[in-house]
């Protein structure tokens, strides 16, 4: 599928899509997100498979925005958190955040070296599965599982 195929493909569900979004939501803003990262998802996806060769291209758009919302709900941490109050500053002459980063380092430590890159990826620089496993060179799946191995790994060497 071309790109400008995709794009019309896509277009023509906006409409459908944004209504069945903002009901899911209750908020116009959130469901103009959610709709941005579905189409940035299957954009990637587009020349290798996906809408091409579905046979409901609207259910397929459909299953993934509301993939990445219940990503969204699950992972909620990855949120904007929005407020009116600043953070309260406090200064400890950086020994906390040396303390965070020594710990984190001796915790990756534990890691075998594609563990490591699948955790440092997605849960310190925020990316997603399929964005990690293309700076990987890996599918997502094995991200996936590289990731869990290595956050179980993690959390047992915290618990000794």
């Amino acid at each position: 599928m071309s790109p400008k195929e995709f794009d019309a493909s896509f277009i023509a569900d906006i409409p459908r899509l944004r209504r069945r979004l903002v009901a899911l939501t209750g908020n116009p803003h959130d469901a103009d997100d959610l709709l941005q990262e579905t189409y940035l998802r299957l954009s990637r996806r587009a020349h290798g498979r996906g809408l091409a060769r579905q046979r409901h291209p609207y259910a397929y758009t459909c299953a993934v925005a509301l993939n990445l919302l219940r990503d969204s709900w699950v992972h909620s941490s990855r949120r904007e958190q929005t407020t009116d109050r600043l953070p309260e500053a406090g200064w400890d002459g950086g020994m906390g955040s040396y303390e965070a980063a020594a710990t984190a380092l001796s915790l990756l430590r534990v890691l075998s070296e594609r563990e490591a890159a699948a955790v440092i990826l997605v849960d310190l620089e925020g990316l997603s599965h399929d964005t990690a496993g293309e700076r990987l060179g890996a599918h997502r799946g094995t991200v996936q599982r590289n990731r869990m191995r290595g956050l179980a790994k993690m959390r047992a060497a915290l618990g000794r």
